[in-house]
């Protein structure tokens, strides 16, 4: 059951790091957030990109809070995996 439960958890936040990602690049194609799938996208990845963007400001015209929130997307993923591992075992 421990296996099938990580699992499921490590395939979700791989998920949500790919919408993220698609997200980010949908910037370079005008129009693409005015989409369907844009939309979709901007209303599940915006929540977390913006508490980035509140204290990382663009450099250079680049916006660079993208990158801290999958690498903080990332810690989320190993804490958790390391408190489900003290629990279980």
């Amino acid at each position: 059951m421990s296996g099938l439960l990580v699992t499921i958890i490590s395939r979700l936040f791989q998920l949500y790091q790919l919408a993220i990602v698609v997200y980010i690049l949908m910037s370079w194609f005008p129009g693409a957030y005015n989409t369907r799938v844009g939309q979709f996208l901007g209303q599940i990845c915006e929540p977390f990109l913006s508490i980035f963007r509140r204290f990382i400001p663009a450099i250079a015209g680049l916006d660079f809070s993208p990158i801290i929130a999958l690498l903080v997307l990332q810690l989320a993923e190993s804490g958790l995996f390391y408190l489900l591992t003290l629990i279980m075992y």
